[in-house]
């Protein structure tokens, strides 16, 4: 028998203080959601679903700060996880008639609240094992969305360079005549030269995100603080020399955030691969090729420090950081972002 239940609050979610968890040691269930990262995400509403006091799924619903949308209404699924397909099932009905409740018209999923956190799944996994940073989750979890009606609505990729160059200029031509233009008028292009700076760059970089991301798709934008905390957790693991900035007249203009793959550490084998993780750029005609120009200039810089092969990672279809991927890279693997029309009234 499932039982629904709507967490209030972050103690709701600590075993001790909620007796509905009181049978959990004695069952093979899945794992609460860590009670910090609901405060972190702050949702609007957080649903556990129980079969016979095992936990057989939880997701949780946003509604109030959603990305806008000219067709309808969205309310957003994220934290989703579940144990079958009988319970996605229910778990995805309940998940919508939520949202209709609240007068959403289409459901969008997964999502943790915005496109800076987790959102996606992995839909087409290839041959190339899984690299640092990488979202991940069963392969099933793609059916269970179709099987409660859910489309696809954005899809994106990660795309292999395998045999990085001295001088990638020599592979686009069209690259030296960008970079004689920008240095002309200006623009210097830097690695982060100081690791003990990293929160005072971080904060001028937040600033360009939100001008430069400001027309993604699904964009909305994200504190400060947040932010930062975001690229703090991974601050340990960043080789300065790969993250790039461009500055115009000591304005920020441009950034590149790349990171070796540590995973293949946990594999057993050398670290051969970086990973380009975001690539910013100011809007703006002087900046055209700026993008371009940093991409080959830190896969100049990862050759020259021994790595061999460049990730570019989860990339949307319609970006032009897709375009820019394929003159180097080839598609290694795919990911769908999924809605749903919901009605307005709950769903019968």
């Amino acid at each position: 028998m499932y039982r629904l239940i709507a967490i209030q609050t972050t103690s709701d979610l600590i075993p001790g203080l909620n007796p509905n968890w009181e049978h959990m040691a004695q069952c093979d269930g899945l794992p609460l959601l860590d009670p910090q990262l609901l405060k972190r995400h702050a949702p609007d509403a957080h649903w556990v679903l129980l079969q016979d006091q095992c936990i057989a799924g939880h997701c949780s619903l946003w509604w109030r700060e959603v990305p806008p949308d000219p067709r309808a209404a969205l309310g957003l699924i994220g934290h989703y996880n579940v144990r079958d397909g009988e319970a996605a099932q229910i778990l995805l009905d309940h998940a919508c008639e939520q949202l209709a409740q609240q007068g959403c018209a289409i459901a969008i999923a997964p999502m943790d609240g915005n496109t800076w956190r987790p959102y996606r799944l992995l839909s087409q996994r290839g041959s190339e094992p899984s690299f640092f940073l990488e979202p991940d989750n069963p392969d099933q979890w793609c059916g269970q969305f179709r099987a409660a009606g859910f489309t696809p609505l954005a899809n994106y990729s990660s795309a292999l360079n395998p045999h990085l160059v001295a001088d990638p200029m020599q592979l686009d031509p069209r690259l030296s005549a960008v970079s004689d233009r920008l240095y002309h008028a200006g623009i210097r292009v830097r690695s982060l030269l100081n690791p003990q700076l990293f929160e005072s760059e971080l904060k001028r970089i937040h600033q360009l995100a939100l001008i430069s991301f400001r027309c993604n798709f699904l964009y909305t934008p994200i504190s400060q603080a947040e932010f930062i905390a975001q690229y703090s957790q991974i601050q340990p693991y960043v080789a300065p020399e790969l993250v790039l900035l461009a500055e115009h007249h000591g304005q920020l203009v441009g950034f590149l955030f790349a990171i070796p793959d540590l995973l293949q550490v946990k594999r057993g084998e050398p670290i051969n691969t970086i990973i380009i993780k975001t690539v910013a750029v100011l809007p703006g005609r002087i900046y055209a090729g700026l993008g371009n120009l940093l991409v080959a200039q830190v896969q100049a810089i990862a050759h020259q420090r021994g790595y061999t092969r460049a990730i570019h990672a989860l990339m949307h279809s319609a970006n032009h950081s897709t375009n820019l991927s394929q003159r180097y890279a080839q598609t290694i693997r795919g990911y769908t972002l999924y809605e749903k029309r919901i009605k307005e009234k709950t769903l019968s």
